[in-house]
């Protein structure tokens, strides 16, 4: 993309208040796009928001902890219609099978593969009936391949790439491009706080 290729057209980037969302979110706005801001903490939301807006960029922030499908229902309304998807939220996990409690695996699968499809169920549809638009899905290189104590994150990011070829099925006749990017190591905040063995991808 070359200018502000993305002029009159509006993204939701979850989140987006650091690390890859953040980047993502801020090159979205320097292409042209509004951008809704989503993450849990209003005040990094913010300076996100602040970021985009110094560079002469359209910016909000929107609240919502992705893991409570309440939360999520209220920011697909909040949201409503948009051009652009990135589904990035997410968080990883790893040590011994063992280790992992029942409530960190629901809430890790709650973030990395409800909240994407629950998203893409509320806003493809408008999309679609448009005849176009783009969904971005964060993946992982953690989803094709196996690292010991990544079972669980590994297999969030695999379902990502499932749902990801599904709904280019289903939506790509209508105009709807749905895609996965899956990077390896990436040096972000967030990873620097998470405790991985050392071989062991982040994203």
């Amino acid at each position: 993309m070359t200018g502000r290729d993305l002029n009159g057209l509006s993204a939701l980037v979850t989140g987006a208040t650091s690390g890859i969302g953040k980047a993502v979110a801020q090159e979205l706005a320097r292409q042209g796009a509004e951008v809704i801001v989503h993450g849990r903490d209003a005040s990094r939301g913010q300076v996100t928001v602040g970021d985009i807006k110094a560079e002469g960029g359209l910016a909000r922030f929107a609240a919502a902890d992705l893991a409570e499908i309440t939360d999520l229902d209220r920011l697909a309304k909040d949201v409503g219609a948009v051009d652009i998807l990135v589904n990035n939220a997410g968080f990883a996990w790893y040590g011994p099978t063992s280790d992992l409690s029942a409530a960190a695996f629901d809430r890790m699968f709650a973030v990395n593969v409800r909240a994407p499809y629950f998203l893409v169920a509320a806003l493809a549809p408008a999309m679609a009936a448009k005849g176009s638009g783009s969904i971005i899905n964060i993946g992982s290189r953690a989803g094709q391949i196996g690292r010991a104590g990544g079972a669980a994150y590994s297999a969030t990011k695999a379902a990502v790439a499932a749902m990801t070829r599904t709904w280019a099925a289903e939506f790509s006749p209508a105009g709807v491009r749905v895609n996965t990017v899956a990077p390896g190591p990436v040096d972000t905040d967030g990873v620097r706080r998470t405790e991985l063995p050392p071989s062991a991808p982040p994203r």
